[in-house]
């Protein structure tokens, strides 16, 4: 099923991160970590689906996106130009990445965002010790939601930077060194969310070291 939804406010959460909320359907629900399929309700782009991950609780009285425009990608760009009072069409929601247990989250980008409403949730209740985030990014300016996150999680919210020296966080990659390093556990859950490759070979590498695949969360 689709609905028609209007903008109700959009803001600016980093200088390419944009963040917006909906009007909420009646009886709408979804679980931390789903997605719908968005487009915008314009001539043209209606049929340009793309899957985008709610980041407000199921309990919020609004639905929310918050969407990366990506250079050369018409889609994002187009969202976010998007104002109060525009519409987007989106599906019920659909998605594999839910909370199943303490664990690592492991985050690239926007690979954040199936997070957020997860990591919300469990804050909410009182839920979140116990987890701890490995967040990538190539500069400290495209962190999404960092004041949050480190008030959510203090001292496991790890920030990575990929692409500049002189960050105050660490500068590296999350690699096979890197989870030897930071890793205590390895028989926990580990939730990934990132590009594929990254998805791909940090799913691989937690396997080799002793994670199962059914204790690795991700979007199949």
């Amino acid at each position: 099923m689709e609905h028609i939804l209007k903008i109700a406010s959009a803001e600016n959460v980093t200088h390419d991160v944009h963040c917006f909320r909906l009007e909420k359907p009646a009886g709408f629900q979804f679980v931390p970590g789903q997605a719908a399929d968005v487009s915008v309700n314009l001539p043209g782009w209606k049929d340009e689906k793309r899957p985008f991950t709610f980041t407000c609780l199921n309990s919020d009285p609004y639905l929310e996106f918050t969407i990366k425009s990506y250079p050369r990608n018409g889609v994002t760009q187009q969202i976010g130009q998007l104002k109060p009072g525009n519409e987007l069409i989106i599906s019920d929601p659909w998605g594999a990445i839910e909370y199943k247990g303490e664990g690592y989250f492991i985050a690239g980008g926007a690979g954040i965002t199936p997070f957020v409403a997860i990591l919300r949730q469990l804050y909410r209740d009182g839920k979140l010790r116990g987890n701890k985030l490995f967040f990538s990014n190539k500069t400290s300016k495209d962190i999404i939601y960092e004041k949050e996150l480190k008030q959510m999680l203090g001292a496991n919210a790890v920030f990575v930077i990929t692409k500049e020296k002189d960050s105050k966080y660490i500068n590296d990659y999350i690699s096979n060194a890197f989870l030897e390093k930071h890793i205590e556990d390895f028989s926990k859950y580990f939730y990934i969310c990132g590009p594929d490759t990254m998805v791909q070979g940090l799913t691989d590498m937690v396997i080799q070291k002793g994670a199962t695949p059914e204790t690795v969360v991700f979007e199949k």
